[in-house]
C-alpha cells in the first residue's frame, strides 16, 4: 500500500531553534540507536518511522554503528527512504555520527580524518543519500589533535556531504575548544548531543552554560534513562524488558531501593500533572532553554504515540521544579 503522509503532521509538534542557527528541530526527535537493526522486525520499524513523521517528527538520528549489527540501522533506513519517505527528503533532518568502533584495524574508530571521512562515505552509501543534514564527531579522541577532527567535520560540510557539524559526548572544556576551532574554520558548531535525564544531570554543571554562551543547540539522548524514567519497572522487572534481556547498558542492580523510591515519587507527581512518568521526564528536559530537542527511542507505534503525548503539557511551575529537585537529591 502506498504511503501518503498525514496532512496534519505539523499541527501538534513544537519546533525549536537550534542554538543561533537558522535550523528548527522538533522538540521530540526519533533516535535509531535501539530497535532498528538487522535483528528487528522491519515492518514494525517502518511503522514507527512513518508514524513519527506523521506526527511532525522530522529529525531522525543515526550513527555508523547503530544496529546490531553495526550499520544495519542505516541500511534499514535506506529501504524506508527509498520506498516511502524519499519524496519528503527536504522536510527531513537526518543525522549520523562516527567515533566508536566500526571496523577492524587502526582506522576504524576515534577521531582521525581518515576514519571520519571514510565512515561518512560509508554511511551515505548505506542510507542511499547524497548528504546528511548533521554529521557528528561521536566522541572526543584523546590521541588525535582536536584540530584534525574538527577540520574533518568542516570539510564534510564544505564538500556538501553534510549541511551542519555537531559533536557528541564532549565535556564543557572540550566543547569550548571544539566550538572555537570550528568557528575559526568558518563552520559553526550547530549542536551538541549529550546524555541528559533526571538521573544524569552532568550537563547542568558547566556544559549547558557553554552551549548557551556559544549559541550551540543541545539534544538529549537517553532522556528516559534507558526506561528507568517510565512506569515499566514500578512493579518489578517484566520478562520482555531490556533489563531482563542482555542489555549492556541496563542491569538489574540499577533498580536499587533508593532509585525506585524516587521513580515512584516522580510517577505520583506525573499523575497529578495528568501525565505518565515518561511524558513528564521528557517535558522536564525540554523546560531547559538550552535544550532544542530530546531523542526518544521506540519499540512500537503505541510507545511512540505515548511519548509524543508529552507535547500536551510542557509547562512547570517553579514550585513543581523545586519539588522534583527535592525528589532527585
Amino acid at each position: 500500500m502506498a504511503y501518503f503522509a498525514s496532512k496534519d503532521r505539523y499541527l501538534n509538534m513544537k519546533y525549536n531553534r537550534c542554538g543561533n542557527s537558522g535550523l528548527l528541530l522538533p522538540a521530540i526527535s526519533l533516535g535509531l540507536w535501539h530497535n532498528f537493526g538487522g535483528l528487528e522486525d522491519f515492518q514494525t520499524m517502518k511503522e514507527i518511522i512513518l508514524g513519527a513523521f506523521d506526527m511532525g517528527i522530522t529529525h531522525f538520528d543515526l550513527a555508523n554503528n547503530y544496529g546490531p549489527p553495526p550499520g544495519s540501522a542505516e541500511s534499514n533506513f535506506k529501504n524506508i527512504m527509498q520506498s516511502e519517505l524519499g519524496a519528503h527528503r527536504d522536510e527531513l533532518i537526518i543525522s549520523t555520527k562516527a567515533g566508536y568502533l566500526m571496523w577492524d584495524g587502526p582506522y576504524g574508530e576515534w577521531g582521525s580524518r581518515k576514519y571520519l571521512m571514510a565512515s561518512l562515505d560509508q554511511s551515505l552509501k548505506r542510507m542511499g543519500l547524497d548528504y546528511v543534514d548533521i554529521f557528528y564527531s561521536h566522541r572526543p579522541d584523546p590521541d588525535t589533535p582536536m584540530e584534525e577532527t574538527m577540520m574533518a567535520l568542516h570539510d564534510a560540510v564544505q564538500h556538501g556531504k553534510a549541511l551542519y557539524a555537531g559533536i557528541s559526548n564532549y565535556d564543557a572544556e572540550q566543547t569550548m575548544k571544539a566550538v572555537s576551532i570550528l568557528q575559526d574554520l568558518g563552520t559553526p558548531c550547530l549542536i551538541h548531543q549529550s546524555r541528559y535525564n533526571m538521573f544524569d544531570r552532568w550537563v547542568e554543571e558547566e556544559l549547558l552554560d557553554v552551549l548557551d554562551k556559544k549559541g550551540v543547540g543541545c539534544i538529549s539522548f537517553s532522556p528516559l534513562a534507558q526506561g528507568l524514567l517510565t512506569d515499566r519497572y514500578l512493579h518489578g522487572i517484566p520478562e520482555d524488558s531490556r533489563i531482563a534481556g542482555d542489555s549492556i547498558f541496563l542491569k538489574k542492580d540499577h533498580l536499587d531501593p533508593e532509585l525506585m523510591f524516587k521513580v515512584k515519587a516522580l510517577n505520583q507527581h506525573a499523575e497529578q500533572r495528568g501525565q505518565i512518568l515518561a511524558q513528564m521526564a521528557l517535558a522536564w528536559i525540554l523546560n531547559r532553554k538550552q535544550v532544542t530537542s530530546v531523542l526518544i527511542g521506540a519499540s512500537s507505534v503505541s510507545q511512540l504515540n505515548s511519548n509524543a503525548g508529552t507535547m500536551h503539557n510542557l509547562q512547570f511551575t517553579r514550585d513543581e521544579l523545586a519539588y522534583i529537585d527535592n525528589i532527585l537529591i
